[in-house]
């Protein structure tokens, strides 16, 4: 049996590993914003479907580990298909007087992420 605060738990999870507000994470998934805060604070239980569109959404959540806690997450064999898209050629070093001052990386959500040198 499903365990809600268990799955909260592991939902929150993937929100922090993603670094998604409840908001992006519902728009994510598509599914209403108000739905995501009636599950965080215990209002509502999952439905099949909420459950399904997460694990539509993000490929690196293992069924089991959502619905049970059984498993890993992220799931192992994800970090393989990372590997795998390594280049078969070595990377050629680019040598320049510049500095890289901030990286930002957008995400396809509307979120984004900023890494600057300290």
């Amino acid at each position: 049996m499903l365990d809600p605060t268990s799955f909260l738990t592991r939902l929150k999870t993937i929100l922090v590993h993603n670094e998604l507000s409840s908001a992006a994470f519902a728009d994510l998934i598509n599914v209403q914003r108000s739905s995501i805060s009636h599950l965080l604070n215990g209002r509502n239980k999952p439905s099949l479907e909420f459950i399904m569109k997460v694990d539509d959404a993000f490929t690196e959540v293992d069924l089991q580990w959502l619905l049970y806690g059984k498993g890993t997450y992220p799931k192992s064999t994800q970090r393989n298909n990372v590997t795998q898209d390594t280049p078969k050629e070595p990377l050629q070093k680019v040598t320049t007087d510049k500095k890289v001052d901030r990286i930002v990386i957008f995400f396809t959500d509307g979120t984004f992420k900023t890494y600057s040198e300290i």
